[in-house]
């Protein structure tokens, strides 16, 4: 098979991705010797766009294994963690490239909309796959986020797409999308999004006592919680013979007022923050014979400015401007027709100015060298990789440069036991490291230079079961199970501070982590026309701290990790009707480290509904949406005394020419 072609092919009528049929662009970008070895979850096509979700982190929810951090509203920041070990071990790549914060390692996912978004996928371990940056080798868990690529039908030399969208908390969201084929190989995107909130919702505020009494107990309106935010992002696409090339050019610019924590009957916070981001990245791919390379290149600016004006806390004013240089380049070569290597590297420098009083001014210099091989038979997987990671950190006031030096390797193994390859048993062994972040280290009378850096060794075990029929009510099932072990070491967590920007530090040192992630998924045809599709997902997670057996949290859960969570799905569609339910769970958990009554958190659940309707009016194909999220109005905070909206609504119009 040559790498890159741009073939159209008709997918199987019925699979896990998407429960229509349709004809879609295929891009091989490599052999069948680099495929993974280890399964992924994966939300893409129009399931995307039947959930009631408007950010990527919204989506996420639904993925077993994940843990989200939301502190209310459109605006509020949202940040997602795998399997208990922290938001800083999870890589996070857009069209292939990865999104960094150097400052606090918390990428704030619901700055990146839906409306352009063609899959998401989450990979426990790492993307198991050779052609990849050499930093990829050494996350713990990844999500790789494919931004739509642009399709063309016969005679046809653009698409033109325009979604509106009204909502509670005076939401309203425009979105277009413009696709142009400049050349039979060459092609460009344009996408422009705008949404503004007010971000108001009603809310019930109830504390109790340690002794039971009801401490607060009252309705109010969510305030400061306002937002504007403008986003575009441009694409070339261009095909080369047996390769490709991308370019992208984004930018995101946002005011929103931070509602804080409401404590001490304290209802509004004086707190602003603003966000001007830009990144621009570029990415060739090209085969030369059993040599498949790959080279990208990245830089970006983010520019925050801090507001807060509350006389009642610190009045700060600060800016801060962060930049990241990148460059990676990965070579896979294939040894035998099932047997490959591959040699990445990848150098990433990282730069933090602020007009903070004697701030550091930190910079760090990052250099990632991966080897890793691959044995890909028609009954059997195996890869195994260990990568170098060296890092540099200059300050302003240090005499002597601080760097470190790691090795983390990792062995991946997928078993095929019946002929029909239905059935797959796999295994996995990995270390996985991350540094402090800027914050972490150096931030002003908050950060702390004496932070250890994280390590986690990962175990896991699991099978996957997919099966498809061609005749009877049932088309599609898919089952998938994980065990797994997980041993983070000199462990860090942040913890919102009074003002959601700051965090104060902990280094809890060790924490042992045990789990099991649960996936199905079944497609039905009830009748002509009428397909039934199912998509549950379970997640126990057993964290508990271990560092110090005197101390009175010894073997507690961790913070906002609870045992048992999960999620559901439940689609119908008829015709040109869609009517889709979900459901996320999240058990009983606590908010601090000692698991008393105190800090106990209740469960608490969500049941979203959306109904939608395609027609066509001369020549445009439309879509109207209606959709009730919190449909029973449930009460619940995800971060403590960050209350979350109420039932809310929305209508969306979605326009294609």
């Amino acid at each position: 098979m040559v790498a890159c072609m741009h073939l159209w092919a008709q997918q199987p009528q019925y699979s896990r991705l998407d429960s229509i049929l349709q004809l879609d662009v295929v891009y091989v970008t490599s052999r069948y010797n680099h495929k993974e070895v280890i399964p992924s979850q994966t939300l893409s096509g129009e399931l995307l766009e039947k959930l009631n979700a408007h950010s990527v982190a919204d989506a996420l929810r639904y993925f077993s294994g994940i843990q989200l951090k939301d502190y209310g509203g459109v605006g509020g920041i949202k940040t997602v963690n795998i399997r208990s070990m922290g938001t800083n071990h999870l890589g996070i790549s857009y069209d292939g490239i990865e999104l960094g914060n150097a400052q606090n390692g918390q990428i704030d996912l619901g700055q990146f909309s839906l409306d352009n978004v063609e899959e998401i996928t989450l990979f426990n371990g790492q993307k198991s796959a050779l052609l990849q940056p050499a930093s990829d080798f050494g996350h713990a868990g990844a999500i790789y986020i494919r931004t739509r690529a642009p399709r063309f039908d016969e005679g046809k030399d653009y698409n033109m797409r325009f979604k509106a969208k009204y909502g509670s908390s005076d939401l309203l969201r425009l979105s277009t999308l413009w696709e142009q084929r400049l050349t039979p190989r060459v092609s460009s995107s344009l996408s422009v999004e705008a949404m503004t909130a007010s971000g108001k919702y009603k809310f019930r505020y109830m504390r109790k006592n340690q002794d039971g009494s009801v401490a607060y107990d009252t309705t109010a309106i969510r305030q400061n919680g306002d937002i504007w935010a403008v986003r575009a992002e441009g694409n070339l696409h261009g095909m080369l013979d047996d390769g490709f090339w991308k370019f992208k050019v984004y930018t995101y610019h946002s005011e929103r007022g931070i509602p804080g924590a409401i404590v001490n009957n304290v209802w509004r916070r004086g707190e602003r923050q603003s966000d001007h981001n830009y990144f621009t990245q570029g990415r060739w791919q090209q085969q030369f014979g059993n040599l498949t390379t790959q080279a990208v290149a990245k830089y970006a600016y983010y520019h925050t400015h801090y507001v807060n004006r509350d006389t009642t806390q610190l009045m700060v004013d600060n800016t801060y401007r962060q930049q990241e240089l990148y460059f990676s380049t990965s070579n896979v070569y294939d040894l035998l027709s099932w047997w490959s290597a591959s040699l990445c590297y990848d150098f990433k420098w990282n730069r933090l100015d602020s007009d903070m009083r004697q701030f550091v001014e930190p910079q760090r210099y990052s250099n990632y060298l991966s080897l890793a091989t691959a044995v890909n038979t028609e009954r059997f997987k195996m890869q195994g990789s260990v990568l170098m990671t060296a890092v540099k950190d200059h300050t302003r006031k240090a005499a002597s440069p601080k760097s470190i030096v790691e090795y983390t390797p990792a062995v991946f193994a997928n078993v095929y036991p019946l002929e029909s390859g239905d059935l797959s048993i796999r295994a996995y062994a990995k270390k996985s490291f991350r540094m402090p972040t800027f914050n972490d280290l150096y931030y002003t009378e908050i950060g702390n230079a004496l932070l250890k850096p994280e390590s986690a060794l990962q175990y896991n075990i699991g099978m996957s079961y997919d099966h498809q029929w061609r005749k009877g009510p049932f088309r599609f099932l898919h089952v998938q199970t994980d065990i797994y072990y997980n041993s983070v070491h000199d462990k860090i967590i942040a913890y919102p501070k009074g003002q959601q920007f700051r965090w104060t530090m902990l280094n809890l040192g060790k924490v042992h982590i045990m789990g099991i992630d649960v996936e199905a998924e079944l497609t039905t045809e009830l009748m002509p026309d009428l397909l039934l599709t199912g998509r549950v997902q379970y997640t126990y997670q057993d964290a508990r701290d271990v560092t110090d057996p005197t101390s009175s949290y010894y073997r507690d859960q961790i913070p906002y990790i609870p045992l048992h969570s999960g999620s559901a799905i439940i689609n119908m569609q008829y015709k040109d009707w869609d009517l889709n339910y979900s459901f996320i769970y999240s058990g009983e958990r606590y908010n601090q480290p000692a698991n008393i009554k105190y800090n106990y958190m209740q469960p608490w659940y969500t049941s979203d509904v959306s109904l939608a309707y395609k027609f066509q009016v001369s020549g445009l194909k439309c879509r109207v949406m209606l959709e009730v999220n919190n449909l029973f109005s449930q009460d619940y905070d995800v971060i403590v005394n960050y209350p979350m909206p109420k039932r809310n609504y929305g209508i969306t119009l979605d326009m294609k020419i």
